[in-house]
């Protein structure tokens, strides 16, 4: 029973999160197959990246006006 929670634990909070941290450091440098395989991560992971979607704020920051 433990197992199973720790198990459940790492696929809903410790994988997306894992997740969002690397798309938010990479997004602009990713290459066309790292890419891919995140895209599929995010389509394994995806009930886990939902319970963080709302907290989280990824959007890119705007150009700094000089």
């Amino acid at each position: 029973m433990i197992r199973l929670c720790g198990i459940g634990g790492v696929y809903l909070f410790v994988v997306p999160l894992f997740l969002f941290y690397w798309m938010n450091n990479r997004w602009n440098v990713m290459g066309k197959f790292e890419r891919l395989f995140i895209y599929g991560l995010v389509f394994l992971f995806f009930p886990g990246m939902v319970l963080f979607a709302p907290f989280l704020n990824l959007r890119m920051n705007g150009k700094e006006e000089s």
